[in-house]
C-alpha cells in the first residue's frame, strides 16, 4: 500500500476521502496549515502558498493528492468581486511548489482534482483552477487528473442562498452534480490501479435541468418557493458551471443526499 500526502484533507471532499483511503489500507499523511481534530492522523503543518513544509510532508512519500483549493464563491457564495478576480496563492502557486518537491522527493504519482468544464466558463476562479491543472499536465511527473462536476453541497449552498426569495428563475440547462463520497472512491481507486493521464470524467447518475434539483431542493425542506425554469444556450451554461459528464457516474442520487441532510438537520 502506498503512503500518500492529501492536500485539502480538511474539506468537504478530502473528509470522505481519509477514510476512503485508510480503509484501502494507505498510510495517509495531511498537509494543512492547521492541525485537524483527528489526532489519529499523521499531520504535517505547513502553507501551499509560500511553499513552506511541502518537502518536509513529501518524505517517503509514493503518492500525491492534491485536493486542496481556494474557492471563495465555494466558501460564501458568489459575490460581484468573482466575475473580476480569484486568489491563486493555492491552485497556481500552491500546486507549481508541490510539484517541484514532488520532483524533488521522486514521488510516483501526482493526482490532481479538477472541475469538468474548465475550459468553457470564463468564471476567475475557473481560469486559476484550469491553469493549476496545466502545471501538473505538463509535469514531468507521472500524473494522473480526475475531473469531477460540481459537488452536491456546492449547490445545496447556492440554493439555500436563494430561500429569501419567493421565485427562483433558474436555468433548464442539464447537469449531473456528485457525490463527495463517490469522488472520494473514485480517488481511492486511481491510486492502485497502475493507469495515469486524463481520467474519465464523473458526475452523479441523475443529469437533468438544473432547475429540477431546485425542485427537488425545495420539495425536501418544504420551501414555498416557485421555480421559473429559464431557458439558456449552451455557451452560457458552460460558463456558469452548468456541466455535465456521462464518462463515469456515482451512486449516490441527488435525492439520497437530500434526505441525509434533511435528517441531520432536525
Amino acid at each position: 500500500m502506498s503512503t500518500i500526502l492529501l492536500t485539502g484533507g480538511t474539506g468537504h471532499l478530502g473528509r470522505d476521502l481519509v477514510p476512503a483511503l485508510t480503509g484501502a489500507g494507505h498510510a495517509v499523511r495531511l498537509f494543512a496549515r492547521n492541525a485537524g481534530q483527528d489526532s489519529s492522523m499523521e499531520w504535517v503543518l505547513g502553507d501551499l502558498a509560500t511553499g513552506d513544509g511541502v518537502d518536509e510532508a513529501l518524505r517517503g512519500v509514493d503518492t500525491v493528492i492534491h485536493a486542496a483549493t481556494l474557492s471563495p464563491i465555494a466558501r460564501r457564495g458568489m459575490r460581484l468581486v468573482d466575475f473580476f478576480s480569484s486568489p491563486s496563492s493555492v491552485d497556481i502557486d500552491g500546486t507549481r511548489h508541490l510539484l517541484a518537491a514532488a520532483v524533488r522527493r521522486g514521488v510516483s504519482h501526482f493526482i490532481f482534482v479538477s472541475i469538468v468544464g474548465l475550459e468553457f466558463s470564463t468564471l476567475p476562479y475557473s481560469l486559476v483552477k484550469l491553469a493549476g491543472e496545466q502545471l501538473v499536465r505538463e509535469s514531468s511527473l507521472p500524473w494522473s487528473v480526475v475531473q469531477a462536476t460540481p459537488f452536491y453541497y456546492l449547490l445545496a449552498q447556492m440554493l439555500g442562498g436563494l430561500k429569501w426569495l419567493p421565485v427562483w428563475p433558474l436555468p433548464t440547462s442539464p447537469t449531473n452534480p456528485a457525490d463527495t463520497r463517490d469522488v472520494a472512491n473514485y480517488l481511492a481507486e486511481a491510486v492502485i490501479d497502475g493507469k495515469r493521464g486524463m481520467r474519465p470524467q464523473i458526475g452523479g447518475p441523475d443529469t437533468m435541468p438544473f432547475s429540477d434539483f431546485a425542485r427537488q431542493y425545495r420539495d425536501a425542506f418544504g420551501l414555498n418557493r416557485l421555480v421559473l425554469p429559464l431557458p439558456i444556450s449552451h455557451k452560457m451554461s458552460f460558463k456558469m458551471g452548468l456541466v455535465a459528464t456521462d464518462e463515469r457516474l456515482g451512486e449516490r442520487t441527488w435525492k439520497a443526499w437530500l434526505c441525509e441532510e434533511r435528517m441531520r438537520a432536525r
